[in-house]
């Protein structure tokens, strides 16, 4: 009786703990968003062997790459509040580098608004949006080194930032930047990896991993690096990483047969550096080297830092309940076409990384389907179950793609840079120059990305293409006319 009676009391216990489970719901996916800027698929996971990227490599390994990844506007401020908003740049809004999302789209839902909304701790740390004051009622904590700390001149947070990003920290850079707000393009300095902002950063983003660990809300961490943006400022260690007469500047520094004057590049940027040579002319081949040499070194310096982070994250435990994104704002030009930077209508500008790995994917692998990067916003929505705002994002999310990486994907995606509007296929890079006053098309390109990947020659006026020019003409004004022209 008294056997009978025990086994009768465990099968209850075993059955109310059957149903506890049952119906205690699972804990919400946790975000970790690396975000880059300037950072091209450079790396040795993309086939790049000259590049050391080996902690990346090990993310794309045991995530899923996207080898077809493009930014819709290659600037850091309006890719990153399209991104962020899920919303393509038009005519009207997320124009250049200096958007505020809370001007031009003042109404919209936002990721980490979306993420807040739903019980997230949101962090933004780092370069998130482009400026530190924009929407900072999105993250229950806003940090960039140095910005919070007290300044001589009682400067804000933006502007004290402003002034001290590029961090120099030779004596003499220092000095110079002090002096004129001009620094040299490049710096290798003996120090540690943890000295330059964003080595401060990556501390920041392991601290609060620490932190989060014994949390019982969800979270939304990012880490928003500098690297490899200019200036190419980083330790020795990953400068020595690449001897001298190893870097060689691209085969293709020509401007693409037959293309437009209204593709070449008038970016200021590189130009506003000491030691670089005024707008419209060419830097010597010792400096363009030197260039080269730097982002490389940036590119290592930045890996390492991903390295420690993800090492942060599984020591936490928090692998097992993490989501990780890995991506940049656009791509870069390092003299391909002799053009240097962003912002143009060339691959160099527009590819992107982009690598998602989550433990709730059981498998890993690479994957060609075309991507853009509104589509992040409702794929993270996705893979968090979270309900998205109604008539706001233009992206598609991944999720399919994810499960199974023979997918297609997009047969088209759109890209804007200024007065630039292309149409990306599988195949062939459409673009069209449009005059602003009148809308009328004064210039086009035509790649064939599967003769001509690196886009060595402009087939637009090629009898032989016609027929392809009309057809995506045709596409470009039929899915993309408001983005285009403005509602």
């Amino acid at each position: 009786m008294k056997a009978n009676y025990l086994k009768i009391m465990l099968g209850c216990f075993l059955g109310t703990l059957l149903f506890s489970c049952k119906n205690t719901p699972a804990p919400k996916p946790n975000i970790l968003l690396l975000y880059m800027d300037d950072l091209r698929p450079q790396l040795g996971c993309y086939g790049q062997t000259q590049i050391q990227s080996p902690n990346i490599d090990k993310l794309a390994k045991e995530g899923i790459q996207f080898n077809s990844a493009y930014c819709n506007v290659a600037v850091c401020g309006a890719s990153r509040a399209s991104m962020l908003t899920g919303i393509r740049p038009t005519k009207n809004i997320f124009r250049d580098y200096k958007v505020f999302v809370q001007e031009d789209t003042p109404n919209v839902t936002t990721l980490p608004q979306l993420f807040k909304q739903n019980g997230y701790t949101t962090i933004s740390n780092g370069k998130i949006y482009h400026h530190l004051d924009d929407r900072m009622s999105d993250w229950n904590e806003v940090w960039r080194p140095y910005a919070f700390d007290e300044n001589p001149d009682g400067l804000a947070p933006t502007d004290w930032w402003q002034s001290l990003w590029c961090d120099y920290l030779l004596p003499k850079n220092r000095a110079i930047y002090k002096a004129t707000n001009k620094g040299p393009a490049y710096e290798k300095a003996e120090v540690n990896d943890s000295d330059y902002i964003d080595g401060i950063l990556t501390n920041k983003v392991i601290n609060d991993l620490e932190e989060l660990k014994n949390s019982k809300q969800p979270f939304f961490l990012t880490a928003g690096f500098i690297s490899p943006h200019l200036p190419f400022n980083a330790p020795a260690l990953h400068w020595n990483k690449y001897p001298r007469n190893t870097i060689k500047k691209p085969y293709n520094d020509f401007v693409a047969k037959n293309a437009p004057k209204a593709s070449i590049s008038s970016s200021a940027e590189l130009h506003q550096y000491t030691g670089i040579p005024p707008i419209g002319k060419k830097v010597s081949d010792s400096t363009a080297i030197s260039l080269i040499h730097g982002y490389y070194a940036t590119v290592s310096y930045v890996d390492a830092l991903v390295g420690k982070i993800l090492a942060k994250l599984k020591a936490t435990g928090l692998d097992k309940n993490t989501i990780i994104v890995l991506v940049s704002d656009h791509g870069y030009n390092l003299q391909e076409h002799a053009q240097w930077t962003k912002w143009t209508s060339h691959r160099t500008s527009t590819q992107i990384p982009l690598i998602i790995s989550s433990p709730f994917i059981g498998k890993s692998g690479t994957t060609n389907a075309l991507t853009e990067l509104v589509d992040i916003y409702p794929t993270l929505t996705e893979l968090c179950n979270l309900e998205v705002p109604k008539n706001q994002l233009e992206g598609k999310s991944l999720v399919p793609i994810l499960n199974n990486t023979s997918l297609k994907g997009k047969s088209h995606i759109f890209i804007n840079n200024s007065n630039a509007y292309t149409i990306k296929t599988p195949k062939y890079s459409y673009t069209e120059y449009i005059n602003k006053k009148n809308n009328q098309t004064f210039a086009r390109m035509l790649y064939d990305h599967e003769k001509d990947p690196d886009e060595n020659e402009n087939i637009a006026e090629l009898a032989t293409y016609s027929t392809i020019v009309d057809k995506l003409h045709n596409e470009l004004h039929r899915s993309y006319r408001s983005n285009i022209y403005g509602n």
